[in-house]
């Protein structure tokens, strides 16, 4: 009879734990009882974040559709972050989550173009039609410029140099490195040296001394003799410029001019400078004997025995004598040259 009791008891146990449930309730699984059971809470399924459309056209200036332009979207989590315009312009994303964003456009010709937007929750934004501008076209030249060119510049400056703001110093280089003048850039400059009216005026100058004092006295006095005497004056200056400074540097590559050295001690500029006389720079860079300068001086002399009065000429003994009277004269003018002319001269770079 005691094991009899006990399972009355047990099952009515478990009786009173089974929960009671309702008459229209119908159990078809274990999984179906579960949800249906009263006071077990309701499972629904995970919601998707609020998503919306962004869309719109591309247009050039003219109001024509742009095809291919490249349409980015910048501050969100969507699915698609970047979009190619059609045949009609047109671009769209969608899955677009709610928020702050930007939008940019680039097109091949076009500058680019953005925007900011804000879109809410579910929204389908058309933004107003994009108008690209036409993009600056910028284009880099680059200016190389021939030796040649350098040299003409070099020349006009140094044309522009002038002793006491009057007297033409267009033979003295300012730059070591000056690149070699052509062969027409010698005669032309000796050319300039020579017509400048300073230079004229020199001649001028010197022939009345000569007149004064009767020098050359086989020209005579008188108009006459003034002339002659002006013109052989002119004739020196002219023949020895052009002998020296462009027909025998054309022929021999030297460079006319005398380079300022500017550095270094008294003696050593003071040696230089007289030395430039009888040693020169070539085109080709390099220090070698200064032909051009003592053969022209030796030429120009020779040649002053054919206008000067038949009382001056000593022949040969002449002709040295002027030789040499004209590079010791361009010994001094290099030393005064070093040290003195560069300070009262105009036009001569600082």
């Amino acid at each position: 009879m005691l094991p009899a009791l006990m399972l009355a008891t047990a099952g009515s146990m478990l009786h009173a734990q089974s929960p009671v449930l309702p008459p229209d309730v119908e159990l078809s699984s274990t999984a179906d009882a579960a949800v249906a059971l009263p006071g077990t809470p309701e499972l629904h399924p995970a919601a998707e974040p609020p998503a919306g459309v962004i869309s719109g056209t591309v247009l050039d200036p003219n109001g024509a559709e742009v095809q291919g332009a490249t349409v980015t979207l910048e501050g969100v989590e969507s699915k698609e972050h970047s979009a190619t315009t059609g045949d009609d312009g047109f671009f769209r994303f969608s899955s677009v989550g709610a928020g702050a964003m930007k939008v940019t456009v680039n097109a091949k010709g076009f500058s680019s173009w953005s925007t900011g937007v804000m879109l809410q929750p579910n929204e389908n934004r058309d933004l107003p039609p994009v108008q690209l501008e036409m993009a600056m076209s910028t284009t880099e030249i680059v200016v190389v410029s021939t030796r040649g060119e350098i040299a003409e510049e070099q020349m006009r400056a140094e044309e522009r140099q002038r002793v006491l703001g009057a007297i033409p110093n267009f033979y003295v280089s300012y730059q070591w490195d000056a690149e070699p003048l052509s062969s027409v850039q010698k005669y032309r400059l000796a050319w300039r040296t020579s017509i400048d009216p300073v230079s004229v005026a020199i001649s001028a100058g010197i022939a009345g001394v000569e007149q004064s004092q009767n020098t050359f006295s086989g020209y005579g006095q008188g108009t006459l003799g003034y002339a002659k005497r002006f013109g052989a004056s002119y004739m020196d200056g002219l023949v020895g410029t052009f002998l020296a400074d462009a027909v025998l540097p054309s022929l021999l590559r030297q460079d006319p001019r005398y380079f300022y050295k500017g550095t270094g001690s008294i003696r050593s500029r003071a040696l230089y400078a007289i030395a430039s006389v009888v040693i020169c720079k070539g085109d080709n860079g390099r220090w070698q004997p200064n032909y051009s300068n003592v053969l022209g001086n030796l030429a120009a002399a020779g040649i002053s025995n054919l206008y000067y009065p038949a009382s001056s000429r000593n022949g040969a003994e002449l002709t040295i004598q002027n030789s040499l009277i004209g590079t010791a004269a361009g010994a001094v003018g290099t030393l005064f040259q070093e040290f003195l002319v560069k300070k009262i001269s105009r036009g001569v770079p600082q």
